[in-house]
């Protein structure tokens, strides 16, 4: 592996200032918190930054934080402080789970919550040297290739799936993310950071260039709101969800008010089923309305050759995220 500039930055800002240096120098940059994806991509050459620029270091960016407008995420908090932390897993209890659901207790220990959020994605083509659109090309390998765990939702002309548990979940739960740039710092909803291929398919998210994850906001959530993430995966450890459910439901008794439900592990984003959401709202939590929501939740979906199996899955797993928030 070749040598490496490592910087320590004292703040977001400072990080963001030291990478404009960098790149002012010729010198390719990558941010780093936890290093977990990014030390196995420069690794394999899929990322070929010449600069580290460590975040661990700014001390600020580790706590979660609340008031009366809801709660706020450091982008630096370790997936298995995130997971353990009291007020996360009793009001926003997905996103507690999808941090716990993330490869060993090693890498949560070490994996951040921004760094979940923006990891790239581990399609074998684009990790194994393929010159695909991930990587600047102009072909998706998997739509004629090994396509078995590729997207059934939103792809097109990549088609590569989402890597990120925790993700699904901020966007149930209506997250504000926070960046810090060259030009300061910006607050994007679920909907502008969170980008398809058809829109750059480059890209998962609309980070700008010397552009990072500095924090993420939840709103306040009602006494009455349950929560829960659901996942797949094809073995019990150190994997990325087959399919995953994040499930956020309002509910009087066992009523639904409303629902926000959003997949992970079939599209290049984090992917809302509002057919699923409109369908709940207002309906009893029962085992009819469960299996009916989990076979709407796949009525759009357009497999490719080899991953048909997603749809069932998905259903399965909706119907049971359903079941899992009814009253008692």
């Amino acid at each position: 592996m070749k040598a490496l500039t490592n910087i320590n930055a004292s703040s977001f800002s400072d990080a963001v200032q030291a990478a404009q240096r960098a790149r002012a120098a010729g010198q390719a940059v990558a941010f780093s918190g936890g290093g977990t994806d990014l030390l196995q991509q420069i690794k394999d050459g899929t990322d070929p930054a010449d600069v580290i620029i460590n975040l661990r270091t700014v001390a600020d960016a580790r706590t979660i934080t609340s008031d009366s407008g809801g709660v706020t995420l450091g982008g630096l908090i370790a997936l298995s402080e995130l997971a353990a932390d009291p007020q996360v897993i009793t009001s926003l209890t997905a996103i507690a789970q999808a941090a716990a659901s993330v490869g060993t207790p090693q890498i949560r220990n070490v994996a951040t919550l921004a760094g979940n959020v923006t990891q790239r994605p581990w399609c074998w083509y684009y990790r194994n040297g393929f010159n695909c659109y991930k990587a600047g090309g102009d072909e998706c390998f998997s739509v004629n290739g090994e396509n078995g765990q590729h997207a059934i939702f939103g792809g097109g002309p990549s088609y590569i799936v989402h890597p990120s548990d925790v993700a699904p979940a901020l966007v149930a739960f209506d997250a504000r993310f926070q960046v810090t740039g060259p030009n300061g710092e910006r607050e994007l909803n679920a909907e502008e950071f969170f980008v398809l291929p058809i829109t750059n398919p480059e890209r998962e998210n609309s980070l700008a260039e010397g552009e990072l994850l500095s924090a993420i906001r939840i709103p306040s959530v009602a006494a009455n709101t349950f929560s829960t993430y659901q996942k797949i995966m094809d073995r019990e450890a150190w994997t990325h969800a087959e399919v995953g459910v994040a499930t956020v439901i309002q509910r009087d008794g066992n009523a639904v008010n409303n629902a926000t439900v959003v997949l992970s592990g079939v599209a290049p984003i984090p992917w809302r089923v509002e057919a699923v959401e409109d369908f709940l709202a207002g309906r009893q939590i029962n085992a009819a309305t469960a299996s009916e929501a989990g076979e709407l939740a796949v009525s759009e979906a357009q497999p490719l050759a080899k991953n048909g199996h997603k749809l069932p899955m998905t259903s399965a797993a909706v119907e049971r995220a359903i079941l899992s928030l009814a009253a008692g």
